[in-house]
């Protein structure tokens, strides 16, 4: 499946605005459950994602993913949530890097943790396992795929940072990035007023609410 690659600003932006503030912006929608989570704090990653349905505990359709996988796009595999083995390592990262793969996030687990944050490549797992596994079974390249009740299809845009990962349909990456830009300006100006002595409270007209609910 082809689709248009998001260009280096539009990423940078992605990434700089943050997961939490693209997934309010967009109608509190499209995060990834909590338990996904990225293997260094600082791990920041955003791109079109390249979808990979995987059998647990095989990881065959990995290498086979990084034959077709464009730069810039980010590996997004569905591992069912299999915890019990790390389908990715140092050795895939390496050519991962090697091809300018953006990222991986999967739902399930990976291994060599120290060495693909040493690496800097952005990995977004369920959990680490140092469990090994088969390349025998076949699989799915870009097809849609669910991570609990969130489903991502072939060039959805992810975004992942330390607070989770938000997907964006394709079809609404513009109207994201001008709502979470709005939603940016509108919490500076938030921050400006508290700093001039506004509180919260009064920025959110919660004084009626509060009264109503008798708490004073």
């Amino acid at each position: 499946m082809d689709y248009p690659p998001i260009s280096k600003t539009t990423s940078a932006t992605l990434r700089q605005l943050g997961s939490a503030t693209i997934y309010e912006a967009q109608g509190a929608k499209g995060a990834l459950d909590s338990g996904i989570k990225p293997l260094d704090m600082n791990m920041r990653v955003a791109g079109p994602a390249f979808t990979v349905d995987i059998r647990p505990g095989d990881n065959l359709m990995l290498h086979y993913a990084l034959l077709h996988i464009k730069a810039g796009d980010v590996l997004v595999v569905d591992a069912k949530g299999f915890v019990e083995a790390g389908p990715w390592g140092d050795v895939l990262t390496e050519q991962a890097l090697k091809q300018g793969v953006a990222g991986l996030i999967i739902n399930g687990a990976v291994r060599d943790a120290e060495a693909i944050v040493n690496a800097v490549f952005p990995v977004f797992c369920r959990g680490l396992s140092i469990k090994g596994t088969g390349k025998n079974q076949p699989g799915l390249l870009n097809v849609p795929v669910c991570f609990g009740d969130v489903l991502i299809n072939p060039g959805d845009i992810v975004v992942g940072d330390r607070d989770g990962v938000v997907v964006v349909a394709r079809n609404e990456i513009d109207d994201v990035l001008l709502k979470s830009q709005q939603r940016e300006d509108k919490e500076a100006y938030f921050r400006e007023q508290i700093r001039e002595g506004a509180t919260t409270s009064d920025l959110l007209d919660l004084r009626e609410t509060l009264e109503r609910l008798n708490l004073r």
